[in-house]
């Protein structure tokens, strides 16, 4: 079984291989057909449920031409990534036209979410490494934003974007699902359990060790069922599903405040609020839960928080 997921894929053409044209890249900042996707206190600009475009006029200046991130064409028209100042200038988009993480979320088109967050991921690695971490010398941006290439000439260290993989898992076990509530999250707000891959660990070693770490169960069988990009701020969701060997629950390490077993009786009559339907976890429980004859999960209308 596989699974759809939100922020994935996406129709631009990254156009790898021009990133390396230098003198193109340029020429692409100052042509009028080129349009940015500004990127504000890791906030984007969305006006009706979509992605805004602006020209270079219309960004003001309060941006660095040196760090715009070529992202590539999307329907005929270059695309490039640009992070604005904290202080914003008069002359370009304002603090109140932008909006945070829940917006992305609750966005109806896949493939403009796939775009922002694919910008937002892009300049926010690049903002994290503005300097190198081995000597501490100002960067320099290359290829088109995708290299950061430290500026001593005695180190040229060149890093490259990452992303931080973190599995997060449904566990299940005779009809049951596991869900958990993290202690920051209101009553009734219950998700799947995850959290980040560690060195030396396979994928599947790291959803054992997660659920026994946060829920005291045992699993056995691990089955993947797809991935999504989580630019929140930058990691990859790997998504599975894993078979239950033990029932009993202890929340070990603090990070949840309550974990429980549900059936699906119990979800469709509103037990707990789950999360965001454009969530791998949404996705992840979803699949489990329609694997029977009563209403799909989708037409319940249980996610009641962004």
């Amino acid at each position: 079984m596989a699974i759809d997921t939100f922020f994935s894929a996406g129709p631009i053409n990254r156009n790898a291989l021009s990133r390396g044209d230098a003198d193109t890249l340029s020429a692409l900042l100052d042509h009028a057909a080129t349009r940015f996707i500004p990127i504000w206190q890791s906030q984007c600009l969305i006006a009706d449920d979509g992605p805004v475009y602006l020209s270079c006029a219309e960004l003001g200046g309060g941006w660095q031409r040196e760090y715009a991130i070529y992202l590539g064409e999307l329907a005929g028209q270059q695309l490039l990534a640009v992070a604005l100042a904290n202080d914003l200038p008069q002359d370009g988009p304002q603090a109140e036209e932008f909006t945070n993480h829940r917006s992305l979320l609750a966005m109806s088109s896949a493939n403009d979410g796939a775009i922002l967050a694919y910008a937002k991921g892009m300049v926010e690695w690049q903002q994290r490494h503005l300097y190198c971490g081995l000597c501490g010398a100002r960067n320099i941006s290359q290829e088109g934003g995708f290299v950061m290439v430290c500026s001593n000439d005695a180190c040229a260290h060149r890093c490259f974007p990452r992303v931080d993989p973190a599995i997060i898992v449904l566990v299940t076990h005779d009809e049951r699902c596991l869900l958990g509530r993290q202690t920051r999250w209101p009553e009734g707000r219950f998700s799947t359990i995850a959290g980040f891959v560690e060195p030396g660990e396979s994928l599947e070693d790291a959803v054992c060790r997660e659920v026994r770490e946060e829920t005291d169960v045992h699993v056995g069988k691990v089955h993947y069922l797809g991935s999504q990009p989580w630019p929140f701020p930058s990691a990859m969701m790997i998504g599975f599903h894993a078979d239950a060997q033990s029932t009993d629950i202890v929340c070990n390490d603090g990070e949840l405040a309550e974990a429980d077993w549900f059936t699906r009786e119990q979800l469709a009559a509103g037990a707990v609020n789950l999360p965001p339907e454009n969530s791998i976890a949404f996705r992840l429980i979803e699949a489990w839960f329609d694997r029977w004859d009563g209403p799909r999960l989708a037409s319940l209308n249980l996610c009641a928080y962004l």
